[in-house]
């Protein structure tokens, strides 16, 4: 069993309540624009971290992490990319992927749209963790955790902060 905390979108900034939300994580995955090194540092040093870069991320973070992951936990296979679409409108990048590697897990950022559907067509399911920094058009903050065991995802929670609490 291990438990993941999700997040994207951070462009620069970490809500003070990240840390406490993942608290009893067991890894963090941060699905694309970071914003600068210093958050990748930051949450690399607090739990083993995966991430991939985003659309905004500078050179730093492009030369210290992938477009896309591909990886596998217990007995989920994961794929994660920033830049995604998602189920019926996927990205052409993507359904390549997701044909290619047969996920269980599809992971993407860069909407600032909290969404977690089953994607029957494929047989997986896709996680938009919205966004957890403060620029963009998003009403809230929000991250996620939830539980890979086997090969079930389950005990999924959100953490929800209005944009006028962030700081």
């Amino acid at each position: 069993m291990v438990k993941i905390g999700l997040l994207s979108d951070t462009h620069g900034f970490l809500h003070p309540r990240t840390f406490e939300f993942f608290r009893d994580c067991d890894e963090v995955w941060h699905a694309g624009d970071i914003g600068t090194i210093t958050i990748a540092e930051e949450l690399r040093r607090f739990r083993p971290f995966r991430a991939v870069f985003g659309n905004i991320d500078g050179q730093e973070v492009r030369i210290s992490f992938p477009e896309e992951q591909v990886f596998d936990v217990e007995k989920v296979r994961v794929v994660m990319t920033h830049i995604g679409g998602g189920p019926g409108r996927y990205e052409k990048k993507a359904i390549e992927l997701i044909h290619s590697e047969k996920p269980g897990l599809f992971i993407t950022g860069h909407s600032h749209i909290l969404r977690v559907i089953y994607d029957k067509a494929n047989d997986l399911l896709y996680i938009n963790p919205g966004a957890a920094g403060k620029y963009g058009f998003h009403k809230s903050i929000t991250m996620v955790r939830f539980v890979i065991d086997g090969d079930q995802m389950k005990d999924m929670e959100v953490l929800d902060i209005p944009r006028s609490s962030e700081d």
